[in-house]
């Protein structure tokens, strides 16, 4: 599995409000998403009229097409608004094995979200001398 992700620093001209920024971003992040499927939010300087910090995100199975994607990415976005700072970091993450020596043993972490196991007992007394430490409904006010 191979993820990319970019974070571009946009110039905004013109932009006299944070609606005018708004309306620019949206056609960013509208005709990325529509044309190369990737996942794209403002990231920063949300407050700031005409600069603008937008991450973008693809994920596959090949480098070359993630930067490839991401490239692309970079070209529409210039159209757009003036690119001040361009960041991209692809990383590659080695396929999951099914060796199941290699995986924790979530029985043996203490404090599991499970609660308290019982003997297999039932009945209001077996209940109460295992439920040290959790809430009772008696305790309720």
């Amino acid at each position: 599995m191979v993820v990319g992700v970019l974070r571009l620093t946009l110039y905004i001209h013109g932009a006299s409000s944070l609606k005018d920024k708004r309306q620019v971003l949206r056609k960013v992040t509208d005709r990325l998403r529509a044309r190369y499927n990737v996942g794209v939010a403002e990231v920063g300087d949300n407050d700031v009229w005409q600069r603008a910090v937008v991450g973008i995100v693809a994920v596959a199975n090949d480098s070359r097409f993630i930067n490839e994607v991401l490239d692309k990415c970079v070209r529409d976005a210039g159209k757009i608004a003036e690119i001040v700072n361009r960041e991209m970091e692809i990383e590659t993450y080695s396929e999951m094995r099914h060796d199941w020596a290699q995986k924790p043993d979530i029985d043996s972490v203490e404090g599991d979200r499970q609660g308290p196991q019982t003997s297999g007992l039932s009945g209001e007394d077996e209940r109460d001398e295992d439920d040290e430490g959790w809430l009772k409904e008696e305790d309720l006010p």
